[in-house]
């Protein structure tokens, strides 16, 4: 995608009023589902919960500890399906 920041934002904002941003994040939600990646990051959640002790972690502070390795194992399939999508709603929707 883009680097641009205005570009960013003009496909955001035409991804969300057609719908398709809404679509794509479902899309997502079952892909990660069914790779196994939801399970992954519950048990790295757990793990990180009991290493720190409940009482010492914060939900900000497990969301900057899991991010990095959530991101990583998202499967390169998984990222490939989402950007070939945006590109053909894009496509198909050039103005």
């Amino acid at each position: 995608m883009s680097q641009d920041p205005r570009m960013r934002a003009t496909i955001n904002q035409k991804l969300t009023e057609m719908g398709e941003r809404e679509r794509l994040k479902e899309l997502l939600r079952a892909k990660l589902t069914e790779c196994g990646w939801k399970d992954q990051m519950k048990a790295h959640c757990k793990e990180v919960i009991k290493e720190k002790g409940l009482e010492h972690v914060t939900v900000e502070d497990l969301v900057v500890e899991i991010t990095p390795k959530g991101r990583a194992l998202v499967p390169d399939s998984v990222k490939k399906e989402l950007l070939q999508r945006i590109r053909s709603f894009l496509a198909q929707h050039a103005t």
